[in-house]
């Protein structure tokens, strides 16, 4: 059985705000909102990134969660410094749980575009944040203010890419998350709730009966089909950034069994009530993707501007270069 992640994300990693909201807010002294104003040949440089990214949306709903899950996985690998998007045999994009990550082309067509207005400015990292945060509000999760200043890395390894099991309970995930500074890490890997539920040959008992059937019809026990699911079960808000996924995991209705939990465990399950009856959703969940666009930057002389998202840039040999 596989689920689709390509429609189903968005609300999955509004699941990953539960804890990120909870832990302390970050911040980067050389990052600024602003950064590249007065740097692009007087172009709006977020004003080029939003005009391809509502493009794209236009054109396919489901590039708004595949956005944000690129910023997640980039993040979560040694930072928010852009190796996800290089290329290579054995490259972060190669990695097991990084195969379906979509949104490259996105990002390239925004960074050409920003090499024509202004060569070698805007960093491909600060792109991808900027991209993310376009698709939130887009998606109409409101506006927050992205910092930028972000320079892109040189090295990509899938060897580096160590994401949480999605066996993990809640307490570590939440352990692993904390180990980077913010706190939870997305579980990019479904789960078996229908047909082998912790070794027992049964659905999760924890699963509303009525969504184990309706799931077992999209994805036949064996099926090898990449069968699109929504996380959030109301139809109304699947392409839309609002609380109503929460509410649908305290009618045990997650799809998956970190959605789930996070409304069960103790950690997490006050935080999952108070999303669903407060007002301030979508503010807290643009704090969480501040926070999470500010982890192990690169900055200053550290790193560089690539020409081209996919490869680093060509460094001259020195001349007192012992190896040629």
């Amino acid at each position: 059985m596989k689920i689709s992640r390509a429609v189903a994300a968005a609300a999955f990693y509004l699941a990953l705000g539960v804890i990120l909201v909870n832990f302390p807010g970050q911040c980067d002294a050389a990052l600024q909102v602003g950064f590249y104003k007065g740097k692009c040949n007087s172009r709006n440089v977020e004003g080029i990134v939003f005009s391809v990214v509502e493009r794209r949306m236009n054109e396919a709903k489901g590039v708004a969660a595949a956005l944000i899950r690129l910023h997640f996985h980039d993040c979560f690998v040694k930072g928010c410094d852009a190796s996800i998007l290089l290329d290579g045999n054995s490259c972060e994009k190669n990695a097991t749980a990084n195969q379906s990550v979509r949104g490259y082309d996105v990002i390239d067509e925004a960074k050409e575009l920003l090499e024509e207005a202004c060569e070698g400015v805007v960093s491909c990292a600060d792109i991808i944040a900027i991209a993310a945060r376009d698709a939130v509000q887009l998606s109409g999760g409101g506006r927050y203010e992205v910092q930028t200043g972000r320079r892109d890395g040189t090295e990509s390894l899938a060897s580096n890419v160590d994401l949480p099991s999605p066996s993990f309970s809640v307490s570590q995930s939440a352990d692993a998350f904390k180990n980077k500074g913010i706190g939870l890490e997305d579980m990019v890997l479904l789960l078996d709730r229908l047909y082998n539920f912790g070794g027992s040959g049964k659905a999760d008992p924890t699963m509303d009966p009525a969504l184990v059937e309706k799931l077992i019809v999209i994805c036949p026990k064996n099926s090898t089909a990449n069968a699109p699911v929504s996380l959030d079960q109301n139809p109304a808000s699947t392409f839309v950034f609002d609380n109503s996924f929460y509410n649908q995991t305290q009618h045990r209705r997650g799809v998956l069994r970190i959605d789930q939990e996070l409304a069960l465990d103790p950690l997490t399950s006050n935080t999952v009530a108070n999303l669903i009856t407060g007002n301030d959703f979508l503010a807290r969940f643009g704090q969480a993707m501040v926070k999470l666009g500010v982890v192990e930057v690169l900055t200053g002389p550290q790193g560089e501007i690539r020409k081209s998202c996919r490869v680093v840039n060509s460094k001259p040999r020195s001349p007192f270069s012992l190896f040629g």
